[in-house]
């Protein structure tokens, strides 16, 4: 009687499918996957530890990091928290920005993994695609807010500026342009027969399993349950916003390919939507009234005050819509929570004095003690945050609920019984991003 061996393969972290900061321990049986170990941990970034020596605006930075394919949802997740936390609610302006940015963010998740995934599969030319749609976005971001990943857009209260101008016809001229890169994918995609041999009725994991793991997200939602947190547990002004919520059948990778890519027109539509609906705010802009930042600065420090109430302060494009004619329609009307308009810390004392004390050491808002948790739908599922407050300038303990982890956890039971070739494929469609796995 023979008896039957196995050997063990280590694939990554030295692999490119792995990012550098996984490590699978396969058992194969020739080249059947029949035990799985997963090894994290290569990245870890003290996330949480981070907010904690931080005032609360100063840790928001640091959510950028978390899931740096999707920030602006970090950004509006954990201000999100703090605010529930304080008991404030921005103005409606505000929130339709936020859901904005956030469903921008939400498609430049989805292109990015399928693009990268559909590239490890041998398909470069969807990746290039998907990639130029989401160059697209990313120049909106940067519109917005000056940079393309590292956004750092929201404040506690509001956000840091209003939309530039001229950014809803930007918009219009894009959104066809990222239709067309998705579409042209999904026909070299979606019935091409090299494609669905490599991802149909391969990394099956059944509702019952998803469940139990508490995965959410695309993972989930491709197992034909439709939980979502913005229809679940609506925020901002999710529960007033047309869209549907795409779901497959069989949790397969073809499935979870399928549901990202509904997805994609989904997060436009919402988009769409609240650009036709943005509340107006008092932000129209006169020349003769404005003045270039540094002007202001030079004016303060000669000690001709006088004029500066009559000018607006004209800025770049970092700052841009941050002035005190656009401040009180995305941001809380609290001097003691948000910082205040640019123009008012170039234009006189108090400003200048308010911004220091905002953002100091020891001098920071104050948020009352106690503890919440505020979820948002991020790229991957359930982003969550449990802040807790001991009524000091910085939080006490933040804890950062990540949606890949659980999905990680899991992935034994997607591996074990295919093969070494689906590991690349099922793998792909975790969508693991290691900012936020190892936060």
């Amino acid at each position: 009687m023979t008896q039957q061996k196995t050997f063990f393969m280590n694939m990554g972290p030295a692999h490119p499918a792995m990012h550098g900061v996984i490590r699978l321990v396969l058992e194969l049986d020739g080249e059947l996957i029949v035990g799985t170990e997963v090894e994290i941990g290569y990245l870890h970034r003290a996330f949480e530890k981070h907010c904690e020596t931080q005032t609360w605006n100063n840790a928001i930075p640091w959510t950028d990091r978390l899931n740096y394919v999707s920030p602006f949802i970090n950004n509006c997740g954990y201000c999100g928290a703090v605010e529930k936390l304080a008991g404030v609610s921005i103005p409606e302006r505000g929130q339709h920005l936020r859901v904005i940015v956030s469903e921008m963010s939400r498609i430049t998740d989805h292109l990015t993994c399928i693009g990268a995934n559909a590239m490890e599969l041998g398909a470069f030319t969807v990746f290039l695609y998907l990639l130029e749609a989401r160059e697209y976005l990313y120049q909106l971001a940067d519109d917005i807010c000056g940079a393309r990943v590292t956004t750092d857009y929201t404040r506690i209260g509001g956000v840091k500026a209003d939309l530039p101008e001229g950014f809803a016809e930007k918009f219009r001229a894009v959104a066809p342009k990222v239709r067309k890169l998705v579409a042209d994918s999904e026909a070299l995609l979606t019935k091409n027969r090299i494609f669905i041999d490599r991802v149909d009725g391969v990394g099956v994991i059944s509702k019952e399993d998803a469940l139990a793991y508490g995965i959410t997200g695309p993972f989930l939602r491709s197992t034909g349950i439709p939980y979502d947190v913005r229809r679940a547990h609506p925020y901002l002004i999710y529960d007033r916003l047309d869209f549907k919520i795409p779901v497959g059948s069989r949790g397969d990778n073809l499935d979870r390919y399928l549901c990202r890519i509904a997805e994609i027109e989904q997060s436009l539509r919402i988009i769409e939507q609240c650009l036709k609906q943005l509340p107006e705010g008092p932000h129209s802009l006169t020349p003769w009234q404005m003045k270039q930042a540094f002007d202001f600065q030079d004016m303060g420090k000669g000690g001709d005050t006088a004029p500066l109430p009559r000018y607006l302060a004209k800025f770049c494009r970092t700052l841009e819509g941050s002035g005190r004619d656009r401040i009180a329609g995305v941001t809380v009307q609290q001097p003691a929570l948000v910082m205040p308009a640019k123009a008012e810390v170039y234009g006189n004392i108090e400003g200048l004095m308010n911004q220091f004390e905002t953002v100091m050491w020891t001098w920071g808002i104050r948020i009352p003690a106690g503890a919440v948790y505020h979820p948002v739908e991020g790229g991957n599922g359930e982003l969550g945050f449990h802040v807790v407050s001991n009524g000091s300038d910085r939080p006490y303990r933040v804890r950062c609920r990540p949606p890949c982890l659980f999905i990680m956890a899991a992935l034994p039971k997607l591996l074990n019984g295919g093969y070494v070739a689906d590991v690349v494929a099922t793998f792909g469609s975790v969508n693991m991003i290691a900012g936020e796995l190892d936060r």
